[in-house]
């Protein structure tokens, strides 16, 4: 499957870019041999992995190593190794759907690692693994995209031949900036069911602070409970038609909510950098063996997609080097950020909070928000408490537990 070409952009560097290929006739005729073997290679080896029902990367070598070696001809050991993950890959996500082994086209996109190919970076020219050994092609591109591959680390590669035109899309490894300090606080983000995320600023997730049809958690609910009773109605139809119909809808729901998280990820991370603050969520693993719900609102609980945006928002953080932590959830929307008087009374309805001692009122999940936002700010304290070895206890923790400082002199 090909790399998507991502968008996605720090320092005016994208971390996918897409190279043009200009190769001589016999080179594309090299190329194309190279496809068409490891694309056939990966086709022997989904139907042993199908046929045995072995799908992990470590078995299935063993299994088909030698035996897709022996029936391909011209496959060298390193694209055997690379079509194995290949197929690993195809049923990790896709397995229970399936009802028979996955075929790979033969003109479909390869993957390349750096055993396969090769960088020549002053001469702007790549070499390739092929059946008939490796071919040293020119490449081209946008100034960004050459500017992208001559300065970052290069990781695996997608060879593409669309419409003639053989394409190369690179995925690069982007460095990894320190992490800035959180010198405005931070912005604490309350995730909820009716509200998928509120910030301590008082903004609704997604919202109208997001663009696209979206407009509001209202929408993104009836869109959910429509694709409930449409998945309900086919599969009490139960016809052939309705299971195509089922194949077909299968997995838009989970691709929505995927958009969905990284669009808000996006938004707190941005937010973040731009006011010089860090992120604080809440740490809710095993929330769902906690929560007792209505047989009514368990779906709902347990579709919930709390984890991937905690995910999403992690990685976005470390990428754009924002402070980012995870705090106890309890009683953060029962607590006042004024006076810090907790009591259940503060909470008159699910949507209402309304202090019994100061007086403070608003939405509840705006004030969990910003109870969230002080126990990050205060965890973070904590987490870079200085010593008298003038280290914060974070890296002085690290330090005390590397080998180098055990022992004596």
């Amino acid at each position: 499957m090909a790399i998507r070409r991502s968008t996605t952009k720090r320092n005016g560097l994208p971390t996918t870019v897409q190279l043009r290929l200009t190769p001589a006739p016999a080179q594309a005729d090299a190329l194309a041999t190279a496809v068409q073997v490891c694309n056939q290679a990966a086709t022997v080896v989904s139907r042993l992995a199908w046929q045995h029902r072995v799908f992990t990367v470590l078995e299935l070598h063993r299994l088909a190593y030698y035996e897709v070696r022996a029936q391909v001809a011209g496959l060298g050991a390193q694209a055997a190794v690379r079509a194995i993950a290949r197929v690993a890959a195809a049923y990790a996500n896709r397995r229970a759907s399936k009802k028979r082994a996955h075929i790979f086209r033969p003109h479909g996109a390869v993957p390349y690692d750096a055993r396969l190919m090769s960088f020549n970076r002053d001469a702007r020219t790549v070499s390739l693994w092929t059946p008939t050994g490796r071919v040293t092609v020119p490449y081209t591109g946008r100034p960004e995209d050459l500017k992208a591959v001559d300065t970052l680390s290069v990781g695996e590669a997608d060879l593409i031949c669309q419409r003639g035109v053989w394409l190369l899309q690179v995925a690069l490894t982007l460095p990894k900036p320190a992490v800035r300090e959180p010198v405005g606080g931070f912005l604490g983000v309350d995730q909820g069911v009716v509200n998928l995320a509120v910030t301590g600023d008082g903004v609704v997730l997604p919202g109208p602070a997001l663009p696209g049809p979206i407009g509001g958690n209202g929408h993104v609910r009836t869109l959910r409970e429509r694709r409930h009773r449409q998945r309900r109605r086919l599969q009490r139809k139960g016809t052939s038609a309705a299971r195509r119909v089922l194949r077909r809808l299968s997995g838009r729901e989970h691709r929505m909510m995927t958009h969905l998280n990284h669009q808000i990820s996006k938004f707190v991370v941005r937010e973040a950098e731009r006011t010089g603050r860090g992120v604080a969520l809440e740490d809710l693993q095993g929330i769902r063996g906690r929560v007792r719900a209505h047989r009514f609102q368990r779906r709902t609980l347990h579709g919930w997609a709390f984890a991937q945006q905690i995910t999403f928002t992690r990685y976005k953080a470390a990428r754009a080097g924002v402070a980012f932590l995870l705090v106890d959830p309890a009683y953060t929307s029962q607590g006042c950020p004024e006076c810090g008087y907790v009591s259940r009374a503060n909470r008159p309805a699910r949507g209402r909070f309304d202090c019994q001692r100061c007086g403070l009122a608003g939405h509840a999940d705006h004030i969990a928000a910003r109870n969230i936002a002080a126990r990050g700010a205060a965890g973070w304290a904590v987490i870079n408490q200085p010593h008298a070895t003038g280290l914060p206890s974070a890296r002085r923790d690290r330090e005390s537990k590397s080998p180098a400082s055990v022992g004596g002199s």
